[in-house]
């Protein structure tokens, strides 16, 4: 199949001259390959992680160990997807820099960056794992929302707190039509 600008261009989703590493509060949804269901499952409104689930809980919590100013807020493994709210804070925390001494401190991973480490640690391991070196396991893209106010802080912690409950209707369940 030849490339077609007009058939295979991407559109960005990015809010076009936003600088994605600037301290604030970022609602995001990482989605699997093709929504296949492999981080575990819902039993009675409550999200049961099985080994690779269990793999991409460590590795989102690993962001905030690896990286000083990232802090997460609430987040939820799915079956095949990941919610969460990243805060990138302004200083690091504890008044510790987690980076070298020959590293520039000032430079911070954008929000894409900070995704793109996710994803690449998290495939590897679970690669491993299953023995399938190479293998997809993220969509390309990834959902992301610029919280900017308290309320919209507290409406996405409710949603990500409830989403477990509202799996059957969730628009990323597979069995699901979805605009993702």
């Amino acid at each position: 199949m030849q490339y077609n600008l007009d058939k295979h261009h991407r559109r960005s989703l990015r809010l076009k001259g936003y600088d994605y590493s600037l301290t604030g509060a970022y609602f995001i949804t990482i989605c699997t390959h093709q929504r296949e269901c492999l981080f575990g499952e819902i039993v009675d409104g409550e999200m049961r992680l099985n080994e690779l689930g269990q793999v991409v809980a460590d590795v989102y919590l690993w962001l905030a160990t690896q990286y000083s100013y990232v802090h997460l807020d609430a987040w939820i493994v799915m079956p095949n997807h990941l919610h969460g709210i990243l805060v990138l804070t302004g200083d690091p925390r504890r008044g510790v820099s987690r980076n070298a001494p020959t590293e520039d401190a000032t430079k911070r991973k954008s929000l894409g960056r900070l995704i793109g480490a996710f994803k690449t640690v998290s495939t590897k391991r679970i690669n491993l794992i299953q023995s399938t070196s190479g293998s997809l396991v993220w969509q390309r893209n990834y959902y992301e929302h610029i919280i900017r106010n308290e309320k919209s802080l507290h409406d996405i912690r409710q949603y990500i707190h409830h989403n477990p409950i509202s799996w059957q209707q969730d628009q990323l369940h597979p069995d699901n039509s979805s605009r993702w």
